[in-house]
């Protein structure tokens, strides 16, 4: 398991939200490959980043400052997110040199889409699947759908995914806990190893995922944002702990 810090760009900033709210932002630095430097400087092995103006729009808008975090991260493979929701888009992401691009709402609400978007980039595609009291949300999460997030899971099991990553929504950015147990059914169903992420606080979230007792092929990391700005949770620490026999 290893620890991925996040760097979300809201107005070119790095900002971290809470719930997912759009105006609940506290920022955290005004150059994201800066923030992307900083943390690979710091060990970090992936990146995860997240376009909330693309988010909340529907299409990407922060590309050329992806396009730059990626180049700031050098080896180290940058996964993005928010408002991808076209092949198109998709493609022009990963030509900017980001490792696997992040599919979220029409991946829930078209899943053909995400069946196609993972047979045109084999191993490029994640799932974004941001659950709130288990059902997955979709349009910056700002609707809730009927769809079951472990069902939705084990549903698209055999498309050849790279990863999924699971967001408890009432969580993320409230350094409340990990929802491991929601973590854990989803890496059961899903075929295809997850990425947590929501409410990490502090080495104890490292822990819990740990004791979940998961193989690296069925959970693959953990998500850091508030907790590694905040404090709450240094990197190299965290990062021994996740790869240490101690959570194995």
């Amino acid at each position: 398991m290893i620890v991925i810090p996040a760097i979300d760009i809201q107005g070119g900033r790095c900002v971290q939200l809470r719930q997912g709210v759009e105006d609940s932002a506290s920022v955290y630095g005004d150059d994201p490959a800066a923030m992307a430097r900083r943390w690979v400087d710091a060990g970090a092995r992936r990146l995860h980043v997240v376009d909330l103006d693309g988010a909340f729009a529907g299409e990407p808008v922060n590309v050329e400052l992806v396009a730059a975090v990626a180049q700031a991260a050098g080896s180290v493979p940058v996964q993005v997110g928010g408002g991808i929701r076209s092949l198109e888009a998709a493609q022009t992401l990963l030509a900017k040199g980001v490792a696997q691009v992040i599919l979220g709402t029409r991946a829930i609400t078209d899943p053909p889409f995400l069946r196609e978007a993972a047979r045109r980039f084999p191993s490029r595609v994640i799932l974004g699947l941001d659950a709130r009291g288990g059902r997955a949300a979709t349009a910056g999460w700002n609707e809730t759908t009927a769809m079951d997030a472990v069902e939705f899971a084990a549903g698209v099991a055999d498309i050849g995914l790279f990863a999924i990553v699971f967001t408890d929504i009432e969580r993320d950015g409230m350094l409340s806990g990990v929802n491991a147990a929601a973590t854990a059914a989803v890496a059961n169903a899903a075929g295809v190893p997850v990425i947590a992420s929501g409410g990490v606080r502090d080495l104890d979230d490292i822990r819990r995922l740990g004791e979940l007792g998961l193989s690296e092929e069925q959970l693959l990391g953990v998500i850091a944002g508030s907790a590694l700005y905040e404090g709450t949770l240094e990197l190299a620490p965290a990062q021994r702990l996740a790869g240490s026999a101690e959570v194995a």
